[in-house]
């Protein structure tokens, strides 16, 4: 569709993308030039890293402990937390509020951590040598994190 026919069709498909699927809950899925058009996605700041040589359960530890705080607070606890994970996070945490408030012109003051997770990625194959001749598997395994940034009300 061209731009001129979305934005005719703008409350028809705000009010399709608002509702939620039947059996799986989840929103419709719109495309990248849909949600450009209607705005979908201009009151966040989101930066995601994929791949990280981390495992998905030592990240979700950090993730906890930011999730729902306010930006400074989550600076913060990501300077002083002693783990692997929160070097990475501040790292993605940075990126994120770089695009809340240069992108999408957000007020950094109000910004807060609306979501954060981490997913598992592949895992890397590995071979270690042990005694007699054999040998054991490591998985080295990967996460894919990816963090929201939104502004309070």
């Amino acid at each position: 569709m061209s731009k001129d026919e979305l934005l005719k069709q703008k409350d028809k498909l705000l009010e399709i993308y608002n509702s939620t699927h039947s059996k799986s809950r989840k929103p419709v899925l719109l495309t990248k030039k849909e949600k450009r058009i209607l705005g979908i996605g201009k009151d966040e700041g989101r930066a995601s890293l994929s791949f990280a040589r981390i495992s998905s359960r030592k990240v979700k530890i950090v993730l906890d402990l930011i999730r729902g705080k306010d930006l400074d607070e989550a600076y913060g606890m990501l300077k002083n937390t002693p783990k692997a994970a929160s070097d990475i996070l501040l790292k993605l945490l940075k990126s994120a509020e770089a695009n809340a408030v240069n992108n999408n012109d957000l007020d950094r003051d109000k910004l807060y951590v609306a979501e954060v997770f981490a997913n598992q990625g592949p895992s890397l194959k590995r071979v270690r040598p042990r005694a007699r001749g054999s040998a054991f598997k490591i998985r080295k395994r990967t996460s894919h994190i990816t963090l929201v940034l939104k502004e309070r009300k």
